[in-house]
């Protein structure tokens, strides 16, 4: 595997993050790679038919901002310099894809829940990814 040259990792700060991290570290440590991180805020934009007053509780901001601090406390851990930290909105799907194939990544790494049944059938983003990414990806099983 040490054709590896540059890792794109994408977290999502979940409990099992650690996991898929530290098999990224030891991956990068073993082919000599640099990595990038990428997280990416999903958003769920809901349409009313009716006027509704929503107090502007400037949630995009603080979710986003959380989502930084987050992203720069991994990166710091992994000795990971700031310009190779990406912070996305949008689908993870589209924006992970989208980000390896503008840093000219050879290899994504993802966490993987191992997902059946319905929550197979309305996608995952590690399937997702594995299905348009430009290049190797890597789906690291999560403990449960």
């Amino acid at each position: 595997m040490s054709h590896y040259k540059k890792i794109l990792l994408a977290v999502d700060f979940s409990d099992a993050s650690n996991h898929v991290i530290g098999k990224a570290s030891e991956l990068a440590e073993e082919c000599d790679a640099t990595v990038d991180l990428v997280h990416v805020v999903e958003y769920y934009q809901h349409e009313f038919n009716v006027d509704v007053y929503l107090p502007d509780l400037n949630i995009e901001n603080e979710l986003l901002q959380q989502a930084r601090d987050k992203l720069h406390k991994v990166a710091e851990d992994m000795g990971i310099p700031g310009t190779k930290k990406w912070l996305e909105t949008g689908s993870p799907k589209s924006e992970i894809v989208r980000v390896a194939t503008e840093q000219e990544c050879d290899l994504i790494i993802v966490g993987s829940h191992g997902r059946h049944g319905l929550g197979l059938l309305m996608g995952s983003t590690a399937n997702g990814v594995l299905h348009h990414a430009p290049c190797d990806v890597l789906a690291v099983r999560v403990p449960e």
